[in-house]
């Protein structure tokens, strides 16, 4: 793929996955737009646009970023912002559950709506979820709100894919791996940039046929 003629957007490229997101665009010439509620110097020194104080739980989301990215064109948007807590029995969180259900599954749906009107056909979006949303994976229990939203975000994933085939536009269901982020105080046994660089393949090798699949960054599908 020439990326040289490309611009991609990212949510949640300050840190993490999100900033080896950025960084693995970047080297390959494209145009990066990153979006973060506040840039750290790793994310300004790749030299990006960077569009910050976006707040993924706010109604007026939509409203925001159609004004902050008027007259783009984005050919690639990787919804990667997201929220991990962990609640068991006994000790859920119910505010936590629901800062999770906001920020993983909503915001990635008000983000794609919101930008919807600047993707053209052949246009990709990427959903960075988890293969704890999986209902058949889950082996382990826990994660309450965890889990919930990212299977939550699945659905969605599955909707939009159905929804803008028509229009041309494919849409991946991504699990990164278990990646050494702050999230999971560096716990991993992938490094952000190995995570990122195979969710960028994957979203290269999308096509229409595919849309809709749910894939881990390292090429393997995934039960739902």
């Amino acid at each position: 793929m020439d990326y040289s003629t490309k611009q991609v957007v990212i949510t949640g490229a300050n840190r993490g996955i999100g900033l080896a997101l950025v960084k693995q665009y970047v080297s390959r010439g494209a145009s990066v737009i990153a979006l973060c509620r506040e840039a750290s110097a790793e994310l300004e020194a790749t030299g990006t646009r960077i569009e910050q104080g976006v707040d993924l739980t706010s109604d007026d989301l939509s409203q925001q970023l159609s004004e902050r990215l008027a007259g783009s064109t984005i050919d690639i948007l990787v919804n990667n912002a997201g929220m991990l807590a962990s609640e068991s029995l006994g000790s859920i969180d119910y505010d936590n559950v629901r800062a999770q259900l906001e920020i993983n599954a909503l915001g990635p749906l008000r983000v794609t709506e919101a930008l919807l009107p600047l993707m053209a056909s052949n246009s990709r979006i990427g959903l960075v979820t988890s293969r704890m949303g999986s209902i058949a994976d889950n082996g382990s229990g826990g994660y309450y709100g965890y889990r919930m939203s990212k299977a939550a975000l699945n659905a969605a994933g599955m909707s939009l894919a159905r929804d803008l085939k028509p229009r041309g536009i494919a849409v991946a269901i991504l699990h990164p791996g278990f990646v050494q982020t702050r999230m999971v105080n560096f716990a991993g046994d992938v490094s952000a940039d190995d995570a990122a660089a195979g969710l960028v393949a994957r979203l290269e090798a999308l096509t229409l046929s595919a849309t809709g699949t749910f894939w881990h960054a390292n090429g393997d599908e995934l039960p739902w």
